[in-house]
């Protein structure tokens, strides 16, 4: 498995970051285009990756903020697949601003061949789209900053994951692991029926040192998952603590990571 970090909030050598992710990842015989970003970025670091984005075969979209999924005003006449939540009007608690996708799901009807699924989907044997994914713990999803457009606390049940089955075990991938990283990967085992985790990478929505790092890290120990990547909304507080129990390395637009 082949994944290149097209877009992350930290730059490479020779690639540019937003705050934003968008991976790809090539497995199983397919080219998926996990979320976009916040604007045209990881296209422009494609090109400077010398990657052809012109034979994707699907873009899946892991929640509906603009961050994820905004670039996808700048591609068109792919397979997206996503969660039906992600087109809810959404905004910051702390000053309102809207941070839900720019494109209605109308507009972007006409512009992809769209699928939502609450469900599990399975993209091949060996990847599923999560969907929606069960709040099981007591110290995930707790919280939030954000609100829906009625006023009303927006928990982002539209997050969702990647899992795919390799050798070793299941690789899990997250956009910003707002269900959090322990409910995502005991849902992982329950879809794919496999127990063995190998990896995560992505977003793990961990802002400082509290009990869910703590959590998250006890269990991610516990299941003696060798190769653990947090980034993108991931701050230098729970980072530090993941480099001291995993020794970690800094996750960076322009990568290329083979596993």
């Amino acid at each position: 498995m082949i994944i290149s970090i097209l877009t992350d909030n930290n730059p490479g050598a020779h690639t540019p970051a937003e705050h934003g992710l968008s991976y790809l990842i090539e497995y199983d015989r397919k080219r998926l285009l996990f979320d976009t970003g916040q604007s045209d970025m990881f296209i422009k670091n494609a090109d400077a990756m010398n990657i052809n984005m012109a034979n994707i075969d699907m873009i899946v979209l892991s929640h509906g903020h603009f961050d994820h999924g905004n670039g996808l005003q700048y591609l068109s006449g792919f397979s997206l697949l996503c969660h039906p939540g992600c087109f809810v009007k959404r905004y910051g608690k702390s000053d309102n601003s809207y941070i839900g996708l720019k494109n209605s799901k109308e507009e972007l009807v006409e512009k992809y061949s769209l699928h939502t699924s609450t469900e599990p989907y399975e993209i091949t044997k060996q990847i599923f789209f999560l969907g929606e994914i069960p709040r099981i713990t007591d110290f995930e999803s707790v919280t939030t900053s954000f609100i829906l457009e009625n006023g009303f606390p927006d928990y982002v049940i539209d997050d969702s994951a990647l899992a795919i089955i390799l050798p070793d075990g299941l690789f899990v991938v997250t956009g910003c692991g707002h269900a959090g990283v322990v409910n995502t990967l005991e849902h992982t085992k329950r879809v794919t029926g496999v127990n063995k985790i190998c990896g995560i990478m992505g977003g793990f929505h961990l802002k400082e040192n509290n009990n869910q790092t703590k959590e998250t890290i006890r269990y991610l120990k516990k299941n003696r998952v060798k190769n653990v990547y947090p980034s993108h909304c991931t701050d230098i507080p729970a980072l530090s603590s993941f480099h001291k129990n995993f020794g970690i390395s800094l996750v960076r637009t322009g990568d290329v990571m083979n596993f």
